[in-house]
């Protein structure tokens, strides 16, 4: 659950046949089932067998600077600045008039968007009271639920100091003094995403957490974000989204107090923001469109399997929803299932447009050629729904989270499980780890060595200084081994 965005594809996938292709080698009988697939049923999900072109077409990822806004969303820079502007310009134009004029430029620029603040950006505490009353105590309590399981799994991440007092060495632990974070309250609110960023700032004793929020043209926020904030542990609250919301935590103006790190998903601007300011602040991630990969056997439930593709589906237009499987009728028992399922889904709109044109099914030959495939594609989200799926982890690489077996679908771990869902996306995975304590704390190294130790290895301290043409280092150590 990295980012629910408002991005659109410039380059939308062109397999000529989103079947099996003529040229790849199967048997009769995996011919018979796929044709008669195709006279039955509406083409969803499309089938391909791994290593081939429309394998590839897939299996495809869009870089983030491919990436453009959808019509309505650019349109919004010709209202801001009067003329119509790409991405990165408009990100730019915002963060240098955010750095120049602070609050005013906040409030002009929010004006302009329709997010109208009266009075100060800070969300007060009576706000915060207010929307206790305006959500169900039901939610509130599963809320807290969901925060407990996931401070409960943060306290289990180390991040303590260590000293060695006889070799003089160690490392000091600390948190950050003040983080940023962004949570997107456009299209719909994410009040799960709060949580996943802020209860880990508060294990790892962060300072002050600051959180930013965009309000409606009444200068309202979303209920749900606020009590989310307020049961998460964050300090201040502020009525601010988009890109000018990343410059303020990043610069300070005369409200927002300029932060250490800044976390947390969002839109292209958003995204595209964090990239800027990145030097001046430090980030998490640059987190694109969302993605699950299921690796499945013939053993996987084809309802399961489906729903595990539109749960990701509905995110976004172009979430990611891909099949791995080793089974051809598992493949088309899934298209099957997902025609059906999208039938009674409220949000099919949008999973039917991410499922036609970014998901699909691959069928290999063996579950290792299929692990070996996930490897490559290294997944935000990687599903195992293999027999026996634990002696298949050892073999993951790459992958934000391993979703092991039938009873662990990767929409329980977007609310309730316990790690964050916030987790790389766009094969980031291959260097780049889920958010965790980790992403709040600083190692602060520590050398206090003896005179014998010292004696020990200062020459050769001395000796590398001159082979790299620096004197003055060597003499620093040799003045201190005369005595």
């Amino acid at each position: 659950m990295s980012s629910r965005t408002a991005f659109s594809n410039s380059t939308a996938n062109s397999a000529s046949d989103p079947g099996l292709p003529v040229s790849t080698p199967r048997s009769a009988r995996q011919q018979t089932i796929w044709n008669d697939h195709k006279m039955t049923n509406e083409t969803i999900l499309r089938i391909a067998h791994a290593g081939t072109p429309e394998a590839e077409a897939i299996l495809h990822r869009i870089p983030i600077d491919e990436l453009t806004p959808d019509d309505a969303v650019s349109a919004r820079t010709e209202v801001v600045f009067g003329i119509p502007l790409s991405p990165e310009a408009f990100v730019e134009r915002v963060r240098l008039e955010v750095r120049a004029r602070g609050d005013d430029a906040l409030r002009e620029i929010g004006a302009r968007l329709g997010e109208t603040v009266t009075g100060s950006f800070e969300t007060t505490r009576e706000e915060i009271e207010a929307a206790y009353q305006q959500v169900s105590a039901q939610f509130v309590a599963d809320l807290r639920v969901a925060a407990d399981r996931i401070e409960r799994f943060h306290r289990k991440q180390p991040h303590g100091s260590w000293l060695d007092f006889g070799e003089g060495l160690g490392q000091v632990v600390r948190p950050l003094d003040r983080v940023g974070l962004y949570a997107p309250s456009g299209r719909g609110a994410y009040p799960s995403s709060v949580l996943m960023a802020a209860v880990p700032a508060r294990v790892a004793g962060v300072q002050e957490v600051v959180l930013c929020t965009s309000p409606d043209a009444n200068g309202r926020q979303r209920p749900e974000m606020l009590v989310a904030a307020d049961i998460a542990g964050v300090h201040r609250v502020f009525k601010l989204g988009g890109a000018q919301a990343i410059c303020a935590m990043a610069y300070g103006t005369q409200s927002v107090p300029k932060v250490d790190k800044i976390l947390g998903p969002g839109n292209l601007f958003v995204v595209l923001a964090k990239r800027r300011v990145y030097g001046a602040v430090d980030i998490d991630q640059l987190p694109g469109p969302t993605e699950t990969l299921v690796v499945a056997d013939g053993s996987a439930d084809a309802e399961e399997v489906a729903s595990d593709l539109l749960a990701q589906a509905e995110h976004d237009p172009l979430a990611i929803s891909v099949l791995i499987t080793t089974s051809i009728e598992l493949a088309t028992s899934v298209a099957d299932a997902v025609r059906r399922q999208l039938e009674t889904l409220p949000t099919a709109a949008v999973a039917r447009e991410s499922l036609t044109h970014r998901g699909g099914a691959i069928v290999t030959s063996s579950v290792a050629e299929a692990i070996a495939l996930a490897n490559t594609f290294a997944p935000e989200h990687l599903c195992l729904l293999v027999d026996d799926p634990w002696t298949w982890v050892g073999e993951v690489r790459h992958a934000g989270g391993i979703f092991v077996g039938s009873h662990s679908p990767e929409a329980a771990g977007d609310y309730v499980a316990g790690p964050s869902h916030i987790m790389p996306t766009g094969q980031t995975a291959r260097f780049a780890s889920p958010l965790s304590v980790a992403d709040f704390i600083k190692i602060i190294s520590v050398i206090g060595l003896s005179p014998r130790r010292l004696a020990e290895i200062g020459p050769v301290a001395a000796r590398l200084a001159r082979a790299e043409g620096f004197e003055a280092h060597a003499r620093a150590v040799e003045i201190r081994l005369k005595g």
